[in-house]
């Protein structure tokens, strides 16, 4: 379940920094602990059929960026910070709500091929 870096559909930019964003079995665990699986948390982030929930969006997009930093901490010296859901709502402000929600499910659809390959 892990995710090419530096990919542009599975990362953000924001404020000139490139963050990777991971759908791993360490995002999969939270979300289920906040929504109960990781099905209905993709049934309210999925825009095709409806609006998009923002807090869902925002907590799973949250814990995406902050396992990639955590991530990108464990590789560097340098260490980055991780993001509050306020600062991640901020960025899809930035960004624009379809545009994360896209790449929210590009990381999930790429994590999935990814593990077809395992």
């Amino acid at each position: 379940m892990a995710n090419k870096k530096n990919n542009e559909n599975t990362g953000i930019e924001y404020k000139g920094n490139f963050y990777n964003i991971y759908f791993n079995l360490n995002v999969m665990e939270q979300i289920q602990e906040e929504y109960g699986s990781v099905q209905k948390w993709g049934e309210l982030t999925d825009t095709t059929e409806k609006e998009v929930d923002a807090k869902a969006l925002k907590f799973g997009l949250t814990c995406m960026i902050n396992e990639g930093i955590e991530i990108y901490n464990e590789e560097h010296e340098e260490q980055r910070a991780l993001f509050t859901t306020k600062q991640v709502g901020r960025i899809i402000s930035e960004i624009g709500l379809a545009e994360a929600a896209s790449k929210v499910n590009n990381t999930v659809i790429e994590s999935a091929k990814s593990d077809e390959k395992n």
